[in-house]
């Protein structure tokens, strides 16, 4: 009888309690590892203390005007975040078209997640804060 392994686990970031036990719950597999690449597109150069190296640039290319260059260096960002911090996800494309109207980037990531043969995909809608 096959049984279903949990191979990839994290922390759940709306810090719900799971019932009866009073624990934070968790998220596996998939998720964990979308949550993961999702924070490390979203983090900083120098935010992770002792780890000054792990991070991106995307900050500070969403105040740029949105053109296709930019869109071209986001992607390039993303491509060289994920294939660094990220050993769980083996990027498979990454497609970053500009919105100029919103000043906004449509992200769309696809990747695969240890030894599953489906794609993850993922879209994200990068805007700048302030």
């Amino acid at each position: 009888m096959a049984t279903l392994q949990k191979i990839y686990s994290d922390i759940d970031l709306t810090f719900k309690q799971q019932p009866g036990k009073g624990d934070i719950v968790l998220s596996y597999d998939d998720q964990a590892v979308i949550r993961s690449v999702r924070g490390l597109l979203l983090t900083n150069f120098y935010e992770r203390p002792f780890q000054p190296d792990v991070g991106s640039n995307m900050n500070a290319l969403l105040f740029e005007n949105a053109s296709a260059a930019t869109a071209n260096a986001l992607e390039e960002e993303i491509k060289n975040v994920i294939n660094n911090y990220e050993p769980r996800a083996q990027l498979e494309s990454v497609f970053v078209s500009a919105m100029p109207d919103n000043n906004s980037y449509s992200v769309r990531l696809t990747f695969f997640i240890g030894n599953n043969t489906q794609p993850t995909n993922v879209t994200l809608l990068l805007t700048r804060n302030r």
